[in-house]
């Protein structure tokens, strides 16, 4: 194949034999127009053709002299090297432009490494419990590189093979490429093992329980699916939340692994609200239980030596509802459906 840019193009076969074009035209009656040599050429198979070189070749145009560069790179031709494998063909008089070199660029549809994985996850999307395809992860066997193809392969990545084992998480992914050559579609087939990935939320240090996260302690990573579990935890929602247990950095965090902080600690000195209709009342008192806030716990009332439960509603601050007293019923002896109150006298015994 040809070398890369700035190499000379190796002579690929022998040169054809040439006629020499007249110098007069037919008849006499006009000059044909005179060869002339191009400065760059484009070549979109393998092949170099005295007509892809020289303007004006005539007959002698579809004949194959060089192999073309290697798929999608450009080589060069020294012009001193053209004109003497044209003169071995009796081909003279040939203008030149001055020229001291021609550059030649074999055309190539390429497609990279990105749009490959693009295609690959794609093909794989939803089949046995793989997600979306943005959340697939793939490694290939092979690096797959830039795939260079014949400019004709136009037609679009068409899955015709796939196969994905969830266990061993092995994918066989293969391809067709219609040519708009009408030749047989170009095969593409690519191996490896493929992941469901999620975005987790990730510690960036060690932490001990009980620790409360700063927006510094975590950041967000794509993680496998199967290692973090379904109850990942989401960035923004561990920021201010209490660590249940000690945790290393790099640790992807779970819902599990968080809770509310507490507000309240055992044996802490607490403010103890007692609230009412038209009741307002603040005391000292101890916790004997921690919580977070909308926690039950109890506290001794530091004053009557009391054990009280109450809610947890704000820093070493637990709140007491006082229900007030219902007023008891009074019955109307006036009532018209009240049903008549019979006495009776008992008269004392005579003597």
């Amino acid at each position: 194949m040809m070398p890369m840019i700035a190499r000379p193009l190796r002579i690929a076969a022998a040169l054809l034999a040439l006629t020499a074009a007249p110098a007069a035209a037919q008849g006499g009656s006009a000059a044909i127009a005179v060869p002339t040599l191009r400065a760059s050429v484009t070549v979109a198979d393998d092949i170099v053709r005295v007509g892809d070189l020289i303007d004006n070749a005539g007959a002698a145009g579809s004949i194959a002299i060089y192999r073309a560069p290697d798929l999608g790179t450009t080589g060069t031709l020294p012009v001193a090297q053209v004109l003497s494998t044209l003169r071995a063909r009796q081909v003279i008089g040939v203008d030149t432009r001055d020229l001291k070199e021609i550059t030649v660029t074999r055309l190539a549809r390429t497609i990279d490494s990105k749009e490959i994985e693009q295609q690959v996850t794609r093909a794989l999307e939803n089949r046995h419990g793989l997600g979306r395809a943005g959340n697939i992860a793939v490694t290939f066997d092979r690096d797959p590189g830039d795939v260079r193809l014949e400019a004709t392969n136009s037609g679009a990545m068409q899955p015709v093979a796939v196969r994905y084992e969830p266990r061993s998480t092995r994918f066989d992914v293969s391809f067709e490429i219609a040519n708009e050559a009408g030749s047989a579609p170009t095969k593409l087939r690519f191996t490896g093992t493929a992941i469901e990935t999620i975005e987790a939320a990730v510690l960036t240090r060690n932490v001990e329980r009980g620790d409360v996260l700063k927006a510094s302690d975590v950041s967000v990573e794509r993680r496998p699916k199967a290692d973090v579990g379904n109850d990942a935890a989401v960035r923004d929602a561990t920021v201010g939340m209490q660590v249940r247990r000690a945790l290393r950095a790099g640790q992807a965090l779970r819902v599990a692994d968080l809770a509310k902080p507490d507000l309240v600690t055992r044996d802490q000195s607490v403010t103890l609200i007692y609230r009412a209709e038209g009741l307002y009342l603040t005391i000292r008192g101890k916790a004997m239980d921690g919580g977070a806030e909308g926690d039950v716990v109890s506290v001794m009332n530091l004053q009557s030596k009391r054990v009280v439960s109450g809610v947890v509603t704000g820093r070493a601050e637990v709140s007491i509802a006082v229900a007030n007293p219902r007023p008891a019923p009074t019955s109307d002896a006036t009532e018209p459906n009240s049903a008549p109150v019979k006495l009776s006298s008992v008269a004392p015994n005579a003597e």
